[in-house]
């Protein structure tokens, strides 16, 4: 159960087998990441290939696509890249005419970032290629195993990325994850 900071906490019960934590299931927990990354990456990145794009684009448009007019700053935030490896993924998807920047009407230095429409079916076609996959390991997994899944996958991601996930976003972002 995730605590009140959403840290997710496991508490063993008296006499709980815990030989899940040993160093070998751990290790084999990460090549299951490892490979469960590389494949579920693949059906994008043929994609992006052909568009002479790479996986920072991707996640740049995934982030914008779900956060319209984000700041770069927060995008910034989110992908945990360099101000200059940022530039070089919107510089070229301004240019191929995926994303838009507008001044901010407060701030004008700031510059808030959105899909087009070429971007947006972008966007989707990427989501479309792995939607799938995700869609198959759900189903056969179950609903117990999907929640089990989260939990993982949260109690992975750090303080900012959980909070990320649990802000007001209409269930969106936090992919209906019971807190």
């Amino acid at each position: 159960m995730p605590d009140v900071k959403g840290e997710v906490r496991f508490t063993a019960p008296a006499g709980a087998n815990l030989l899940f934590l040993r160093e070998e299931d751990l290790r084999g927990a990460q090549d299951l990441l490892f490979f469960a990354y590389r494949d579920f990456t693949r059906a994008a990145d043929e994609v992006l290939e052909g568009l002479g794009m790479g996986r920072a684009h991707h996640r740049a448009l995934h982030y914008i696509g779900r956060n319209p007019l984000i700041p770069v700053s927060d995008l910034l935030a989110i992908l945990r890249i360099t101000k200059q490896s940022l530039a070089r993924v919107l510089n070229a998807l301004v240019e191929e005419g995926y994303v838009t920047q507008q001044q901010g009407q407060v701030d004008r230095r700031q510059r808030l970032l959105a899909l087009t429409d070429t971007g947006m079916a972008l966007e989707r076609q990427l989501f479309e290629r792995q939607r799938e996959r995700l869609a198959n390991a759900y189903r056969e997994a179950g609903a117990g195993a999907v929640d089990g899944f989260r939990r993982v996958m949260r109690g992975i991601m750090d303080d900012e990325a959980r909070q990320y996930l649990d802000r007001d976003r209409g269930g969106r972002g936090s992919d209906s994850v019971a807190r």
